[in-house]
């Protein structure tokens, strides 16, 4: 990992995932509330958290986000696939391991493809 960069953004693709949980706009709504708290994140907003239906799909699913001093978390949910799609930028860099457990975990998956991505290689000399 180069420290010149901005910062870290992870990305997940979690399957498998609790059906109920992924229409739980509550459970959206908390997940995105307590996570800044938990990892250390300046949480700015409250979550937005709004139902939205696919073309193709049949079960609307939730998209959220959260606004932090950092940058953002976001959460798009799709039920009819037990798929969610969890994007955290954090500008700075962090140990992904305990996020990418705690969201799996919090999914009830036990399937997630993680994906990090060094933002903003330019922006620091």
């Amino acid at each position: 990992m180069d420290r010149r960069t901005f910062g870290l953004h992870l990305t997940l693709d979690i399957e498998n995932c609790s059906p109920d949980k992924l229409v739980d706009n509550k459970f959206i709504y908390d997940l995105l509330n307590s996570m800044p708290g938990k990892f250390s994140m300046s949480k700015m907003t409250l979550p937005y958290v709004v139902w939205w239906k696919d073309k193709w799909a049949k079960t609307p699913g939730l998209s959220g986000f959260v606004m932090i001093a950092e940058s953002h978390i976001a959460c798009h949910t799709f039920p009819e696939r037990r798929y969610v799609f969890f994007d955290i930028f954090f500008c700075k860099h962090f140990d992904t391991k305990p996020i990418i457990q705690y969201v799996q975990n919090a999914f009830g998956s036990n399937k997630i493809t993680a994906n990090t991505i060094e933002r903003g290689r330019n922006f620091i000399k």
